[in-house]
């Protein structure tokens, strides 16, 4: 009899220890959901104009404008932690009297972490140019080369937020603000400009923080649009279009042209981020899928004139080639990156 009552209540223990095991908690599921998705912004610190690259050593690192250059770094594009500075109070670049460090681009360049940067004042539009610095490492410390040109020199009004492009054996960089984007040939190193190189104009006067990315038989122009930096009543936002020629026409959906300042909207303002601009390289994680780095204001941190804070957004295509962002404007708890190592 005891045998008997024994072997009914082992069966019993299975049986409830297996009904456990088949039933999640749901606070636990909440918790492994979670872990597949990620929420803007992705950093609360001022991290505005950001620029990314993966590097050899397998973590991500982002660099932003402020004070000395800023540079945290990620495994996966959405946790990351502080890592640095560019440059201290000691090597910071100063060509520009009174001048700033703005909108760094970081590239990996024959061997080298090579920095561009702009600097110049606010409002300074002639009072400003781009330099560049070198580094062995994502981390620093980076040498500053110095200036590559100025405004004056170049002949292009605020000449700041400057992008890095390859195309054809060939280095090029690509800058400009509210008076023109215009584009020039660089030298085999990527460190000056070519000797003889004329630049040419691609976009019109609508934009700034430029960016061309090539996918496919077309180039992409991304740049910003609007105002970058007044609080929550900035307006900035990401625009876009496509040429098949690195050097342009640049078009919208209907073939207007964004000399004419004519564009197609990617990322909007919605009601929780406002100034949602200045984007950095598109990154393809280990699914194919491809991400914008890019700063934004939250509305409900009451911020200041320079609390940009760091943002990412998945960028899709869609049948005919064309960017689009889901919802047109910052998610909350979107899909994570795929990175499998």
């Amino acid at each position: 009899m005891l045998i008997n009552m024994y072997a009914s209540l082992m069966v019993l223990l299975l049986l409830f220890s297996d009904c456990s095991k088949q039933q999640k908690n749901p606070d636990t599921e909440k918790k492994e959901e979670k872990k597949q998705t990620f929420d803007n912004p992705l950093v609360r610190v001022a991290l505005a104009d950001p620029t990314v690259i993966h590097a050899d050593d397998g973590w991500f690192y982002v660099y932003a404008t402020a004070g000395n250059v800023p540079i945290w770094k990620s495994k996966d594009l959405v946790d990351w932690r502080q890592a640095g500075n560019a440059f201290t109070d000691d090597t910071r670049p100063h060509f520009v009297e009174d001048g700033a460090v703005w909108a760094p681009e970081i590239n990996y360049i024959d061997g080298k972490y090579v920095l561009y940067y702009a600097m110049s004042t606010w409002g300074g539009e002639w009072k400003a140019g781009i330099g560049v610095a070198v580094s062995d490492s994502p981390l620093g410390p980076f040498q500053d080369l110095g200036k590559m040109f100025d405004s004056q020199s170049i002949g292009v009004k605020n000449s700041i937020d400057q992008a890095y492009m390859e195309d054809g054996g060939k280095k090029y960089l690509i800058w400009g603000s509210f008076n023109g984007i215009y584009i020039i040939e660089l030298s085999d190193d990527g460190l000056s400009i070519k000797p003889g190189a004329a630049k040419k104009q691609l976009v019109g006067s609508a934009y700034e923080g430029s960016y061309v990315y090539k996918k496919g038989k077309y180039y992409y122009y991304f740049g910003s649009t609007g105002t970058c930096c007044e609080g929550a009543k900035s307006t900035y936002h990401v625009v876009y279009g496509r040429s098949e020629s690195l050097f342009g026409p640049y078009v919208n959906k209907r073939g207007e042209s964004l000399l004419d300042n004519h564009f197609e909207t990617l990322i909007d303002n919605n009601s929780r981020f406002v100034g949602n601009g200045h984007n950095s390289q598109i990154v393809q994680d280990d699914a194919g899928n491809d991400w914008m780095l890019y700063h934004g204001f939250e509305l409900a941190s009451s911020p200041g004139q320079w609390d940009r804070f760091l943002m990412m957004s998945q960028i899709k295509w869609d049948e005919e080639g064309w960017p689009y962002v889901e919802g047109g404007s910052p998610q909350m708890g979107a899909p994570k990156p795929v990175f499998e190592k």
